[in-house]
């Protein structure tokens, strides 16, 4: 008797060959991820950690050392950032312990992932959610390139962390998770009208407006459901925040809470950090990331959201996300700023999946901001 065919198991874009990849653009999934670290196309210096692999990007670590240095900078074509760091350097600190990032000050640490990505592949950085709400403002720079964030297709090199605490002064060490890198083949953005065809069947945003171009608005929320808690607006001078440390930090010793006051909007202060939160609730379907779009002159002279990728499941029901909110992380420029309820502060881009990801935000992964509302960072109790 004939022996039935054993069914292979389903293959990642990634592992069906470079040219079936090329073809189908998209964000990699965890599982292809996981598939271009065994091709050497990311490359860590210590073992993947447990939980370093999200649902649509890798969580990037500290190295060892962090250089002080006199200004940001980038390296332009053909330089590598060691060689401006021997200009601009002004001391070295070593993080194997733990170390001390002031405020005000710019550090440049050498990241413990470096890339050889094949020549299909690209990458963008971004702040974890965590470090956006802390107001440390990092990037990532790559030897030779003009912009910050930006991994161009085939890159072979070294990740550098530009870090600026804003706000409050930081604890960080080696392995510290401060960005995180998404990895894409081709430009995945979905279209003004198939995102339109999307929500009608995802429901992408509920309880606001729903306006799309160039990606769906978002409105800042300044009702004070919530026992009239607005937001908070983040205090200056307080004590230190260890990055790896969850609930370790009063809230009233480093927020002040804002309460809706009479008339529903809020007077932004210059030069000041707040935490907002959106009036729409999102829904990030597993066939799909998002990003939202930070600073937008055409809207206010003030800048939202430093850490603006949602990975695949963030607000998906199944997955314990019902009703989730984007938090803002809102910071006015040069002038005071009057937010109004329902006032247009972002757009929400969302880009295809090349395959669902085997994981997704949320239960999966125990994740903290799933189903949120107006929340802080999880180092604040």
């Amino acid at each position: 008797m004939a022996k039935a065919p054993t069914k292979k198991p389903a293959r990642s874009g990634l592992e069906r060959g470079p040219e079936r990849a090329q073809q189908r653009s998209g964000i990699l999934p965890a599982q292809a991820i996981r598939a271009l670290i065994e091709a050497g196309g990311i490359k860590p210096a210590m073992p993947v950690a447990v939980g370093q692999i999200q649902p649509a990007s890798i969580d990037l670590r500290l190295g060892e050392v962090a250089y002080r240095v006199r200004a940001s900078f980038l390296p332009g074509p053909g330089s590598l950032v060691t060689q401006k760091l021997t200009d601009l350097a002004l001391h070295t600190i070593d993080l194997t312990h733990g170390a001390v990032l002031e405020t005000g000050c710019v550090y440049v640490v050498p990241l413990l992932e470096s890339l050889a990505l094949p020549a299909h592949i690209s990458a963008a950085a971004n702040p974890k959610s965590s470090t956006g709400r802390l107001d440390v403002f990092t990037r990532v720079i790559a030897d030779g390139v003009n912009s910050f964030d930006t991994i161009p297709a085939g890159y072979s090199g070294r990740l550098y962390a530009e870090i600026c605490p804003q706000t409050f002064p930081i604890v960080v060490r080696r392995g510290s998770y401060l960005s995180q890198l998404r990895l894409r083949i081709g430009d995945p953005v979905e279209n003004d009208a198939d995102l339109a065809l999307l929500h009608q069947r995802m429901k992408l945003v509920s309880g606001g407006a729903e306006d799309i171009r160039n990606g769906i608005a978002l409105s800042v929320d300044i009702t004070g459901a919530k026992d009239g808690l607005v937001g908070y607006r983040a205090k200056k001078h307080t004590g230190i925040v260890d990055v790896d440390k969850s609930g370790a930090c009063p809230i009233l010793d480093y927020w002040e809470p804002i309460n809706l006051r009479g008339q529903r909007r809020l007077i932004l202060d210059p030069d000041q950090f707040y935490i907002l939160a959106s009036k729409e609730a999102v829904h990030v379907p597993p066939s799909h990331a998002a990003e939202m779009m930070p600073f937008n002159p055409l809207v206010g002279e003030f800048r939202v959201h430093y850490a603006g990728f949602m990975d695949p499941g963030f607000g998906h029901a199944p997955a314990g996300g019902s009703g989730a909110r984007v938090v803002l992380e809102v910071r006015s420029h040069k002038v005071p700023f009057i937010l109004d309820d329902g006032q247009i502060i972002g757009r929400l881009v969302y880009e295809r999946m090349t395959e669902t990801p085997e994981i997704l935000y949320g239960r999966d992964l125990k994740s903290n901001y799933q189903a949120q509302g107006l929340k802080l960072s999880k180092h604040f109790v």
